[in-house]
């Protein structure tokens, strides 16, 4: 391939705390402990393999269309640990490792990517918003969202996530404009996993970075390297906090790297070198911080072996309720659109109802 490559994001300064190989570029902030180190590491691995599995249970047929977060882990766990209970997460669909650690199951991730929505109903992270698939109209939710929170002197916060891609859209623009007028307690952050499905970021903005988009609405932003879960942890708190203390909103752009496909639905060999993925993999985050967490002697070969069983057996499980779980009853489709269902709906539904019975029988 001719074209430029993405890679040169990662060859710019990005402010990180833990470099590509595992080296730690300034003292670790106070805040951060052997423990919750530990604890970014194994949900990162969990969501890797869940990932992974996800991706097998596609490609055999048992789950539908998935996009894979290989590569994007740090972003996730980042912002996931950085929220409070209270706040809300605005999310896209590529934020499994969020979801997971505030309490969406796998079971009902695997559920809504078969295409069964009672996946969305999620059992503990009840007022987070379910997978945006449209893009970035979620902007648009969360600025109504943070919005709501200001005007009953709430002290939480709007945590909305998108894609590079989705920066270019009206509704990512007219919400940083509306979170800037209202100083919003909200932080967006753009997941710059470099491409917009086969459109690289070079093409997608002519500006020398995506959180440069927020100036002019006079919010705050900055630029970090996605794959440093450390710093994402960092800057994604610090945002939420400034939020929730009345200091506005924050747009935070995390480089990542899309390592996998768009989605099973995607090949991404068709528009990307081999050699660029291959350059890539040296940045990948649990890597660097598994490499540092041996440095510190916080981890060892047998940790990594039962956390690997851990993780498996939990995804099994997972899989196995998934796997069992009823379908829905077709008049679902039309029980839930309306409070009382309107007379023209009736007699359809009684024809579903009548058909599945007759295919039950």
């Amino acid at each position: 391939m001719t074209t430029p490559s993405n890679l040169h994001l990662f060859a710019a300064a990005l402010p990180c705390i833990l470099n590509s190989e595992g080296q730690l570029q300034k003292p670790l902030p106070d805040f951060i402990t052997a423990e919750l180190l530990l604890s970014f590491y194994k949900s990162m691995v969990l969501t890797r393999n869940f990932d992974k599995k996800c991706i097998a249970l596609q490609r055999t047929g048992q789950l539908g269309t998935y996009p894979s977060c290989l590569g994007q882990e740090a972003i996730g766990t980042g912002i996931g640990y950085a929220m409070r209970s209270e706040d809300v997460l605005i999310p896209y669909y590529r934020d499994q490792a969020t979801q997971l650690i505030r309490g969406v199951s796998m079971v009902e991730t695997m559920l809504y990517w078969g295409g069964d929505e009672r996946g969305s109903d999620f059992q503990h992270a009840r007022e987070d918003l379910p997978n945006c698939i449209p893009i970035a109209t979620q902007c648009s939710h969360a600025a109504g969202i943070a919005s709501a929170f200001k005007m009953r002197h709430q002290p939480r916060v709007a945590v909305c996530t998108l894609g590079d891609g989705a920066a270019a859209k009206g509704d990512f623009l007219e919400t940083l404009n509306v979170a800037g007028v209202g100083r919003l307690p909200l932080v967006i952050l753009i997941n710059n996993n470099q491409w917009a499905i086969s459109t690289p970021s070079y093409l997608q903005s002519h500006g020398s970075s995506f959180d440069q988009k927020a100036e002019l609405a006079g919010i705050n932003h900055q630029r970090i390297d996605g794959n440093d879960v450390i710093a994402v942890y960092q800057q994604v708190s610090e945002a939420i906090e400034r939020a929730r203390n009345g200091k506005g909103p924050t747009l935070i752009e995390a480089v990542s790297y899309r390592l996998g496909d768009h989605t099973t639905a995607d090949d991404a060999s068709r528009y990307r070198s081999a050699e660029e993925v291959k350059q890539a993999w040296q940045h990948e985050p649990i890597k660097r911080l598994q490499q540092l967490l041996h440095s510190q002697n916080f981890w060892h070969p047998e940790d990594e072996q039962q956390l690997q069983q851990h993780c498996n057996h939990l995804i099994e499980q997972a899989v196995a309720e998934y796997l069992k779980t009823p379908p829905q009853a077709p008049t679902d489709m039309i029980d839930y659109l309306y409070a009382n269902l309107p007379r023209a709906y009736m007699a359809q539904r009684e024809r579903i109802l009548r058909q599945s019975r007759a295919e039950e029988g």
